[in-house]
């Protein structure tokens, strides 16, 4: 009987070895905020944020099992796409504050298209005459003859220039500025009516062309414009940029062909040309101007001391 209720001599040694089975607190348990202490007053609001805070940590631990659980190709529920912008055709015309520069020069050619349609006949061909381009010209006062050639619109408001040039200019600006616009209009312009009227010179010069050829009259905006379309196609999406470019180049060409007016058909393609070369120039301009303005930091912060802010 006594051995029978004694001890076995093996229970300490079998205890030893039985591993610790005691509950481990999950997320819930452990994140529950401790009691008031005894004697600390006023520790009602402590337990409130401590609860506050115990419900936060056991949501963003769900929050995360959840996110574990659902795995990288989960579609995310927080980012979704905004809705699309809806066409608007008026964007497609010039305004006084998104395009100042089309807008305030097609008000220009507007006023110089209805003079040249109304006022006395005498005048206008006077006035055109003295703002053509001819050679004459162009060696008497450049700069203001290159600048009043632009004011008018060869066939009136009804040309096919003036309607391009409504279009055209207002995407341009609305993509690269109103001086992105203006530079490569007036910059344009220039570099055709010189690449067209520098070679009538050289071969007055040489006896193979008649000096009449040096008062040819040479105004409108056809030059600037097609410049405008050549950088324009390389601004567009892929598609319909080659398309208006090889559209506008096939029209181009074919006048060329026609001979009727050679030079200004000349100047047109280069005109083309040289906007198509101006693309790298205007992306990065569009790129820059597209870019947010860098902040201002605190300059005594040391990862920005010494840096030179312009």
């Amino acid at each position: 009987m006594a051995a029978a209720l004694a001890p076995d001599a093996g229970s300490d040694s079998d205890a030893a070895l039985v591993p610790d089975t005691a509950p481990v607190p999950d997320a819930r348990s452990a994140a529950v905020a401790p009691g008031p202490l005894l004697g600390i007053p006023r520790q009602r609001a402590g337990r409130a944020t401590g609860a506050r805070a115990a419900e936060t940590g056991i949501r963003s631990a769900e929050a995360g099992t959840h996110a574990v659980e659902a795995g990288p190709d989960a579609p995310d529920a927080a980012v979704r796409p905004g809705p699309s912008r809806p066409w608007q055709p008026l964007r497609l015309l010039p305004t006084p504050v998104g395009t100042p520069f089309t807008f305030g020069f097609a008000v220009v050619l507007a006023v110089t298209s209805l003079f040249a349609e109304y006022a006395d006949p005498g005048l206008v061909s006077r006035l055109l005459h003295g703002s053509s381009t001819d050679v004459v010209h162009l060696t008497q006062a450049p700069l203001p003859v290159l600048i009043a050639s632009a004011l008018w619109i060869a066939g009136g408001m009804t040309s096919g220039y003036a309607v391009a040039f409504l279009f055209v200019l207002t995407a341009l600006e609305r993509r690269i500025g109103a001086r992105g616009a203006a530079t490569v209009f007036f910059g344009g312009h220039v570099l055709a009516t010189l690449a067209t009227e520098l070679p009538v010179a050289f071969s007055v010069a040489a006896g193979g062309l008649p000096e009449s050829s040096l008062h040819r009259l040479d105004y409108g905006i056809s030059f600037g414009v097609m410049t405008c379309i050549g950088a324009l196609a390389g601004l567009l999406p892929a598609w319909p940029g080659r398309l208006l470019l090889a559209v506008v180049g096939y029209l181009a060409l074919t006048d060329l062909l026609a001979y009727a007016d050679p030079l200004s058909d000349w100047g047109h393609l280069l005109s083309l040309a040289l906007g198509v070369a101006s693309w790298p120039l205007l992306r990065r301009w569009r790129t820059r101007r597209a870019a947010p303005a860098p902040l201002l930091g605190d300059l005594g912060h040391p990862a920005l001391r010494g840096a030179r802010m312009y």
